[in-house]
């Protein structure tokens, strides 16, 4: 065993050190910059900044303002099929309604078809977590292991394709424009496609390779509340059908809040709809299947235009509007107070 004596250095060695190098970076001698907060540059942000958001927020209101909208709630005028969907034997029975309204002005430029929900929670956890990411990304995977049950497989292990809670409540109700003109009836083309995400519709959603979509879904049965499987979503457009669905998609992008609306068509600008939406009678044709008396839900149908800010949700501007008002408010506050110490500040010192 080695005494202290051989750790100690030997007379005419150098003792290490544990100084830094004798370099600006790291002496802390970089030049560096240090703003002074003045009286002048404190208030002009302030001011600056409330006349920015002030504008913006102005902008913003009148331009959500000018959108024009309709809302349709057929929750009520469809009660027959409504009463007919609250008893679940009867999911394979057809049932339509139809609902009349009138546009007095013409609804010019690109016109959009929503369906929104009222009081339809999609936020609970268990309920957002309820699917498999994998399996919608057209991968061979063991959903049983997922978050998806108890919708994940039958009692006869059959998998359902989509699994999970999101898919198995999906909006299934079909609804038709029809345009009353010179007392015949003349259907609005409407687009069912194109109105995903591209991410969407190219990152996250994918189909299982195979030759053929049914077989690429052979071994598997569509959820519980389906009427029909994942593979003839949309039987006239292959590029439409299964897991890259339009509707699809967008119904599994779940609100935050319980009253939401999702984009369902897009109106065709052709013939008499070549400039939007004339005037005149209309009618909604609607093939009632999603049931919502059990949980007091609403349903309707919305006709919308857009304009460069987004629909007509008018959050944004008033959000912009109110911290605009609370900055110049504040930069007021802070002026009135230093006109106040300034006059205190001279009459002392006279």
């Amino acid at each position: 065993m080695k005494n202290k004596s051989s750790f100690l250095p030997r007379e005419g060695e150098a003792q290490p050190s544990r100084c830094p190098d004798n370099s600006a970076f790291k002496q802390q001698r970089l030049p560096a910059w240090k703003p002074q907060l003045t009286i002048a540059s404190v208030l002009s942000s302030f001011f600056l900044t409330g006349a920015f958001c002030l504008t913006v927020g102005v902008c913003l209101v009148l331009s959500a303002n000018s959108v024009r909208e309709i809302q349709i709630d057929y929750s009520d005028k469809c009660s027959d099929c409504s009463k007919l969907r609250e008893n679940s034997s009867n999911w394979n029975k057809e049932c339509h309604c139809s609902v009349n309204f009138t546009l007095k002005e013409d609804i010019l430029g690109d016109v959009f078809m929503y369906y929104g929900l009222q009081n339809f929670y999609q936020n609970h956890r268990r309920y957002v977590m309820s699917r498999s990411d994998a399996q919608l990304l057209g991968r061979n995977v063991n959903i049983q292991r997922s978050y998806c049950a108890p919708f994940s497989t039958y009692r006869n292990g059959t998998p359902m394709a989509p699994c999970g809670a999101i898919a198995n409540s999906m909006f299934n109700d079909t609804i038709d424009l029809f345009y009353s003109r010179n007392s015949s009836m003349i259907q609005v083309p409407l687009l069912k496609t194109g109105n995903s995400w591209w991410t969407d519709k190219n990152v996250k959603f994918r189909n299982p390779e195979s030759y053929d979509l049914s077989s690429a879904f052979a071994g598997t049965a569509r959820p519980p509340y389906w009427q029909k499987p994942v593979y003839l979503l949309d039987e006239k457009d292959e590029r439409n059908n299964g897991y890259v669905n339009d509707d699809f998609i967008i119904w599994m992008r779940v609100s935050a809040f319980a009253t939401f609306r999702n984009l369902y068509r897009r109106v065709r600008r052709v013939q008499h709809f070549a400039e939007g939406l004339p005037a005149g009678n209309y009618t909604f044709r609607i093939s009632y299947n999603f049931p919502v008396t059990r949980f007091k839900g609403r349903k309707h149908v919305i006709l919308s235009t857009v304009v460069w800010s987004g629909g007509s949700n008018p959050f944004l501007g008033i959000a912009y509007l109110v911290s605009g008002t609370a900055a110049t408010l504040t930069g007021s506050v802070i002026t009135g107070i230093h006109l106040k110490l300034r006059k205190k500040k001279t009459y002392f010192q006279k």
